[in-house]
């Protein structure tokens, strides 16, 4: 734990004034989850990402969304080589421990589909052949808000895929000063030490999954699950893949807190984060992330 301690550290001292955000990255990584980052351009998302990687010590690629991006530029191609008499496979960025897909909703709906078996299964079928991922195998997607020009929104069972989403938004005017006296923080990334390697992050991952959940915990979740499905809140409740979702989040949580049982508190910590993205408000004016709070706030404790 003193590790994951000092990674954290790490990247509050590189990515200025968001520690909940910061902790909810790790958490997401623990739970072995893909992670999605929803601001305006500018804020640190890919810098987050690449402070991510260099610390946890993972291979790590970046794709640049763009709207003429294909499949085959992200998954590889099978290139025949003739004087073999045979077809190679090429693997693309996906085969790396962490890949940044950025600005992910810049790209066509079928290069964000291309990503779903990745996600889900850690594997890519090319040419009727399947090829494993490496190990540990994370997606962490950037995307600017929808409406901005040349977005492609992503569909439910994209945003499915991707166990938190979280927003740094713009950092107070403490830690904007600091920055502006420090110079671009991207600067710093290559000092960034790596204080863990995917063997250990393995480790820790198989350690976060073995937190004791209580049947009262459990409870809990469920409650919060079938209140969502009220047709007052949302167009749709979440689903039992959501509630695995929440319970692998607060596991890891938990353990960041040092514990080898998870909390209430736990829960209502990565509720919203794990959550809202899974939702659709059926509220006049009230966005997604508010109506999972006011959720959140409303159910009671068993």
């Amino acid at each position: 734990m003193q590790s994951i301690s000092f990674a954290y550290r790490q990247l509050n001292a590189l990515i200025l004034g968001k520690p909940l955000q910061i902790r909810l990255a790790l958490t997401c990584m623990l739970a072995g989850g893909h992670l999605l980052i929803e601001d305006v351009p500018g804020v640190g998302k890919t810098t987050l990402a690449h402070a991510l990687a260099g610390v946890l010590g993972l291979d790590y690629r970046r794709v640049q969304f763009t709207s003429d991006l294909l499949p085959a530029d992200m998954l590889g191609v099978s290139l025949f080589r003739p004087d073999e008499g045979r077809f190679e496979f090429q693997p693309g960025p996906v085969f790396s421990q962490l890949l940044l897909a950025d600005e992910i909703n810049r790209a066509s709906p079928k290069v964000q589909s291309a990503l779903l078996e990745a996600m889900e299964e850690r594997q890519v079928s090319i040419d009727g052949q399947t090829h494993a991922l490496p190990k540990p195998f994370f997606v962490i997607a950037t995307q600017n808000p929808d409406g901005q020009l040349g977005t492609f929104p992503l569909p439910e069972s994209q945003l499915d895929r991707f166990l938190m989403r979280i927003s740094l938004g713009y950092p107070s005017p403490e830690s904007e000063r600091a920055l502006l006296l420090a110079g671009d923080r991207r600067q710093a990334l290559s000092a960034l030490p790596a204080v863990l390697n995917a063997g250990e992050l393995l480790a820790m991952q198989q350690k976060a999954a073995q937190v004791t959940v209580s049947s009262a915990l459990a409870e809990y979740v469920l409650a919060l699950l079938l209140a969502s499905r009220k047709r007052e809140l949302f167009m749709h409740g979440l689903s039992p893949r959501a509630g695995l979702a929440i319970l692998a989040a607060a596991r890891a949580w938990a353990m960041l807190d040092g514990r080898d049982h998870v909390l209430p508190e736990d829960v209502k910590a990565v509720f919203v984060a794990v959550c809202a993205h899974r939702l659709q408000s059926r509220l006049p004016g009230m966005n997604s992330i508010d109506a999972a709070q006011r959720l959140l706030d409303h159910v009671p404790l068993a």
